[in-house]
């Protein structure tokens, strides 16, 4: 599955806004210990691994040494860069400024690490080497992964994505071999003309392409779901999405199935008729069933919003 997309990202950040900002100030805290005491803050980049930059900036703006990178990537690129860089106009350092506490930015995309980040700025109480404000960079999606204790399955979602890439291979390896079954029999079929044939016969045929359609769609249902798209799996709607997909596709093969078995009824072989009704009778408790469902995780999911909500509003 995808990391958190962007909207998700600012969705959850104003969820968390308070928790965010007062773990961002007690870190701007903690470096300032470390930049009075000129202690080492390597540290701070095991205990929190959504830190990029840190810099600091004079009374009139101005960016006092290099930045400190905290992420390996970008360290060439950023590390040697940013002295006497002019940010007197940015709005955080301009609130800062303006009034005696910590600032924060909304969030915006970095430009340099072209990520989605939010900026905390913090006057220092004691300035050292003309250095008034502590500024902090951080990643956004990292920092909200952080905070909902999603950091360790974060860091799996390269594996998770291997073994559903292997899993979804085999499947279309499987739709290929049906559908040569499939090309093979076609071929027969038009090549071998013989009156006294099963007329019955065609039906296979399409037994193994209802097969290769069904094998198929489940092969990109998780593509999609587990590779492609980002899967929030704290929202019930993600999963109720994923579940209603698989259960689409289910109900699609079996009312295929039902629908030809009805035909072999037909044309005669009337042992196929009860199968055939059964199998429109599950697809109809299938139906049903998804309906509930899905009626009743919609219901839960507007609830648990509602109380989120008035919790907000409390506060």
């Amino acid at each position: 599955m995808a990391r958190m997309s962007y909207i998700s990202s600012v969705e959850r950040y104003h969820e968390y806004e308070h928790v965010i900002h007062s773990l961002l100030e007690s870190i701007l805290m903690s470096i300032e210990d470390g930049l009075t005491k000129e202690r080492d803050t390597r540290y701070l980049i095991k205990q929190y691994p959504f830190l990029e930059l840190q810099y600091c900036l004079n009374a009139e703006g101005l960016q006092q040494g290099n930045n400190v990178c905290f992420k390996r990537a970008y360290s060439k690129q950023l590390g040697e860069s940013g002295n006497q860089q002019d940010l007197s106009e940015r709005p955080y350092f301009l609130n800062a400024k303006a009034c005696d506490r910590v600032c924060f930015t909304d969030p915006y995309i970095s430009i340099a690490t072209n990520h989605l980040c939010i900026s905390a700025i913090k006057e220092l109480k004691k300035p050292i080497n003309n250095q008034h404000y502590l500024v902090v960079d951080v990643s956004l999606t990292q920092l909200i992964e952080f905070v909902m204790g999603d950091t360790a399955r974060a860091n799996m979602s390269p594996y998770f994505k291997a073994g559903y890439g292997i899993i979804v291979a085999c499947l279309f390896c499987l739709v290929l071999f049906l559908l040569n079954i499939v090309f093979n029999d076609i071929y027969a079929l038009l090549t071998h003309v013989d009156t006294s044939s099963d007329p019955l016969e065609p039906f296979s045929i399409i037994i193994y392409i209802t097969l290769a359609l069904a094998v198929f769609d489940l092969g990109k249902t998780i593509l999609e779901e587990e590779i492609l798209m980002h899967k929030d799996i704290f929202r019930h709607s993600s999963t109720r999405r994923t579940i209603t997909r698989f259960i689409s596709t289910v109900l699609i093969a079996i009312s295929i199935e039902a629908l030809l078995t009805m035909f072999k009824a037909a044309l005669g072989q009337s042992e196929y008729l009860m199968p055939a009704i059964a199998m429109m009778l599950a697809v109809v408790g299938l139906l049903i069933a998804l309906a509930i469902y899905v009626y009743l995780g919609a219901k839960a999911e507007t609830l648990l919003m509602r109380a989120r909500l008035k919790q907000k509003s409390s506060k």
